[in-house]
């Protein structure tokens, strides 16, 4: 496990069409829709309302899908700081589902039912099948290698598949129980030293 010595903030990227649709959208660059929009602003004004001043001594650090980068330029915007002041690190991308990329569950049991089922008794470390699929266990090597960079304190903005690997990586859940993890788009997730959870509706607290 790993122990952080500077506060982080993750907000996972504010809805997409493809997430109503529960589609498989991995490293596809899939733009928010309206209603992502506003969570990505909602966002903003509660970490604004939690982090107060301290909000400026953040590092602020998106990966490069459109997006993740929409939510943090609304994330800022709703916090009144310049909305194009941050970084971009490509260690953050969401995992890649290979060729399963833009399908649902139920099109793929049509096709591939036998990968589906094995990947369910063994989510963690199922590959996709497909050029530069990742499982997630791939996925936490880099996360992993991005963690162990940050010196300050830093605001993220992510993935659901990112997410899940610091609930394995800071708190040492089982690969495949992480994996399960929800990963909601209306809340935001603090990581303190060894401790990770998701803030309170009303930010105050964990």
């Amino acid at each position: 496990m790993l122990n952080l010595t500077s506060p982080i903030y993750v907000i996972r990227h504010g809805e997409t069409d493809w997430n109503v649709e529960v589609r498989f959208q991995g490293a596809k660059d899939i733009e928010l829709n309206a209603k992502g929009r506003l969570q990505a602003r909602s966002n903003g004004e509660a970490l604004a309302r939690h982090l107060g001043r301290s909000a400026n001594d953040f590092d602020y650090v998106s990966s490069p899908l459109a997006r993740a980068r929409e939510t943090m330029t609304l994330l800022r915007e709703a916090m009144q700081l310049p909305p194009d002041d941050y970084q971009i690190d490509e260690r953050l991308i969401e995992i890649s589902f290979g060729d399963w990329e833009g399908q649902t569950l139920s099109e793929l049991e049509k096709t591939s039912s036998g990968k589906i089922a094995e990947r369910a008794a063994n989510k963690w470390s199922f590959l996709p099948p497909g050029e530069n699929a990742e499982s997630y266990e791939i996925l936490s090597w880099r996360v992993a290698a991005w963690l162990q960079s940050l010196d300050k304190p830093v605001v993220c903005v992510c993935h659901g598949g990112v997410i899940r690997t610091l609930f394995h990586l800071i708190a040492g859940l089982d690969g495949d129980e992480a994996a399960e993890i929800s990963t909601p788009q209306d809340r935001i997730l603090k990581i303190e030293g060894d401790t990770i959870g998701w803030l309170a509706a009303n930010s105050d607290g964990v």
